[in-house]
């Protein structure tokens, strides 16, 4: 059922997908591509470029859960087309 499913090309592509999409999202926040951000914040122990990278691995590992789904559920549907 793993492999009909195509669980595991479906996870590669979307941890692809979450790394890509975290670290542009991690680029323009961290490199200021959009301009500061407004007010001043404090961010203890790490500093913002730390909580910003902690926010992009969480970021990251949630786009590649929603598209391995996304895909998986497409498939779900193709295989039930082909039945």
């Amino acid at each position: 059922m793993i492999e009909a499913l195509e669980i595991r090309k479906n996870a590669v592509v979307g941890l692809v997908v979450g790394v890509v999409v975290a670290a542009l999202a991690y680029l323009f926040r961290v490199l200021e591509l959009l301009g500061p951000a407004a007010g001043g914040r404090e961010y203890p122990v790490v500093g913002p470029e730390g909580w910003f990278l902690l926010l992009a691995v969480v970021f990251a590992a949630a786009t590649a859960l929603l598209v391995m789904l996304v895909l998986t559920g497409v498939r779900i549907v193709q295989l039930t087309r082909d039945v």
